[in-house]
């Protein structure tokens, strides 16, 4: 039988809830540049690519052969800026979860699989083993209501997160507080849902509320 949410059925212009853990529950983010390199990865993906500037620096004589390679890489590059909305997300130790908008129906597949690949490699160069990182090819869950859309944002944030609220993973919730601004961290359409004058009605509010059961045995990583 296939793996929970391993199945996926992909439509334009939805939410998905991505998630994945390390093979055998093995730790997949070991120290902060782990969480670094994960996070610049998803910025290089996520943000628009000025091809046109690229290759003007590319041109240029007065640009070193280390930056030329960069560069060509860079060019070369898979680049998901008009296709996918990362929403929200957090980067545990042996797993991760993201919230994203997908606006064309083949996307996630390319972006979830570039990513994975990319990460593995890195990861399996840095620390000296071979083979497969993840425990099985990543997982996509529908969002099918704004209910479970707000669910799961506030789930999402709450993995990273003390029960005071302070962060303990890499996630951004900071940004749905307006502390930080990532230019490739779409809250904006989450936020709308909420106050910005009412503390009752805020999202950060929201976060600290009970999580809906329901949830949570859904988006639960299976053992």
């Amino acid at each position: 039988m296939p793996a929970k949410n391993s199945l996926k059925q992909y439509i334009e212009n939805s939410y998905y809830h991505l998630y994945n853990r390390g093979v055998e529950k093995r730790l997949v983010f070991q120290e902060p540049q782990d969480h670094a390199v994960f996070l610049s990865y998803l910025k290089e993906y996520l943000l628009p690519k000025n091809a046109k500037e690229l290759s003007e620096k590319l041109t240029n004589p007065n640009t070193s052969y280390k930056e030329k390679d960069k560069i060509i890489k860079l060019l070369r590059l898979n680049n998901f800026s008009d296709e996918i909305e990362l929403v929200a997300y957090c980067l545990m130790p042996n797993h991760f979860h993201m919230l994203v908008k997908q606006k064309k129906p083949t996307s996630i597949d390319i972006f979830m699989n570039s990513l994975g690949t990319r990460y593995t490699m890195y990861f399996n160069r840095k620390y000296n083993r071979v083979g497969s990182l993840w425990q099985a090819v990543y997982k996509a869950v529908l969002v099918n209501s704004d209910e479970q859309l707000l669910h799961l944002v506030r789930y999402i944030h709450k993995q990273a997160l003390t029960s005071s609220g302070d962060e303990v993973q890499p996630n951004s919730h900071i940004d749905y507080l307006r502390t930080r601004k990532t230019e490739w961290i779409k809250p904006n359409e989450i936020l709308s849902y909420f106050s910005q004058s009412n503390p009752k009605l805020s999202y950060k509010q929201f976060v600290h509320e009970a999580e809906d059961p329901e949830i949570i045995r859904y988006t639960k990583i299976e053992d």
